[in-house]
């Protein structure tokens, strides 16, 4: 985020909470183009957001309002700038319900708890999509009013160009395109009566002392109710289990039966054919932001993706003759190099990187959130010595000038407890990632020094994988 936006976000914090703003910490990306800083006063605390596209603002501040007026848990908007390109919401922490998931399984276990929790999302579900929504003003939705046979098609399109061409899996154009009608055509007989909330998955969901709270609804519409279900029972990386998919199927079914009159036949299949949009739907935007934009662990998502096809195509019985999609699902389903493409990389990776503060926090990538962050301001600086000002905390006077201090001592000795109890906790769990950052005034001295030292540490004392990066000096490892 620019620094123009942290200020106006910061100027819209003071007027919001009548206080100074203490810190605003860049929070990591998601899988769109809207930025997100943590913004903190002397008492209160929110989330600033830019986001250029007014369309889409609009509907996430009108949801957002109609929604917690409908005693929703979505978060409160505190302000909103004058082009509404940027806004306050209620900070919900950095808990998802992916997040929670993956501390919580060992292995395939899926303990009853989250079964529970699960069941509690889906009661929140039905309520999004009947009770809460009346009333909605579907004027604002963008880019469509419903999940229509257009929205399907652009969908069904974005699978096609982002995911198929880029991963070279061959087609016949025309008759992909025949397919991609009737298809449409058929989830449209459905029916759009309902609130769609477009992207309703694990990493949507945040969990305040241990209840489900709900963001990312800018993209709802009118809809058919089966598309947010299969969003979030086969959210790919969540890898449910079947018979827990059946369960929650089977509950929420139970749950929307009391809001609206449901063939339970009928429902299974219309269900089918969402889900097959729904996983084509996720493979584009894998492929979009994975192959195009070259964020690969949004391909880490592929091969879960291509398990749950495979599962569905064992046991589909669509109502509509689909040759062409069918041909392009086995293909995919029998791609040896898609489904071989790791899930993970294997062991831990710590990565490691000094900055200035200046600049801002450093923010994580591996779309896992948490890890360290220190401040080394209170060290003693060389850099305000005129024989150090040109070096940095690699070169050897530096070094010498840290190491004689027992405070630097003392502080490397803090933090390497601190961090050595994360390691050996995240090896036992078989976690991947943690990430390490140290800052200082310039990010030149302290904090290349400090990162320096913890890597050496790291690499000598656990089998662990370590990236090393110094962001404001130049010939970083």
């Amino acid at each position: 985020m620019t620094e123009q936006n942290k200020i106006h976000l910061a100027s819209l914090f003071r007027g919001w909470a009548g206080e100074e703003v203490r810190r605003v910490e860049e929070l990591p990306p998601s899988g769109s183009d809207r930025e997100y800083v943590r913004i903190t006063g002397a008492t209160r605390q929110a989330v600033g957001v830019h986001n250029p596209d007014v369309k889409e603002n609009t509907a996430f501040l009108t949801f957002s309002r109609h929604f917690r007026g409908a005693g929703m848990p979505v978060p409160a908007i505190y302000a909103v700038s004058d082009d509404r390109c940027l806004y306050l919401e209620e900070d919900l922490g950095d808990t998802t319900l992916f997040a929670h998931l993956t501390e919580m399984r060992k292995g395939k276990e899926f303990p009853a708890s989250l079964v529970r929790l699960y069941e509690k999302v889906l009661d929140h579900l039905v309520r999004f999509q009947t009770v809460a929504a009346r009333g909605l003003d579907y004027s604002v939705c963008y880019p469509r009013a419903a999940f229509d046979k257009q929205s399907m098609l652009w969908d069904l399109h974005y699978f096609k160009y982002y995911f198929l061409k880029l991963a070279r899996v061959p087609f016949d154009e025309q008759e992909l395109e025949d397919d991609f009608h009737r298809f449409a055509g058929y989830l449209v007989s459905a029916g759009q009566e309902h609130f769609l909330y477009r992207d309703f998955q694990s990493r949507n969901i945040m969990l305040v002392k241990g209840e489900p709270w709900f963001i990312d609804y800018q993209g709802g519409r009118r809809g058919a109710f089966y598309y947010d279900l299969a969003s979030l029972l086969y959210d790919a990386k969540a890898d449910l289990p079947e018979e827990v998919r059946q369960h929650l199927r089977e509950h929420y079914l139970a749950r929307l039966q009391e809001q609206v009159e449901v063939d339970p036949h009928t429902f299974v299949q219309y269900y089918d054919g969402f889900v097959l949009i729904r996983i084509m739907q996720a493979l584009g935007a894998y492929g979009f932001r994975g192959y195009y934009e070259q964020k690969t662990h949004f391909l880490q998502s592929i091969p879960y993706a291509l398990q749950n096809l495979e599962h569905l195509l064992g046991r589909l019985d669509l109502p509509v003759e689909l040759p062409a999609l069918r041909k392009v699902w086995q293909a995919l389903v029998d791609n040896a190099e898609l489904r071989a493409f790791p899930a993970e990389e294997p062991g831990l990776t710590i990565r490691i990187t000094s900055f200035a503060y200046k600049h801002g926090i450093p923010i994580d990538e591996s779309g896992h959130g948490g890890g360290f962050v220190f401040d080394c301001r209170a060290l003693p600086n060389p850099g305000r010595l005129e024989q150090y000002r040109d070096l940095t905390g690699r070169d050897e006077p530096v070094i010498r000038f840290l190491e004689e201090r027992k405070e630097v001592r003392e502080f490397f000795e803090n933090v390497k407890r601190l961090v050595s109890n994360s390691v050996e906790n995240y090896l036992q769990r078989n976690f991947h990632h943690l990430m390490v950052s140290f800052g200082c005034t310039g990010g030149q001295h302290r904090s290349v020094f400090m990162a320096e030292r913890m890597a050496a540490f790291l690499k000598e004392h656990y089998d662990v994988k370590v990236v090393l990066k110094h962001r404001e000096i130049l010939n970083s490892k």
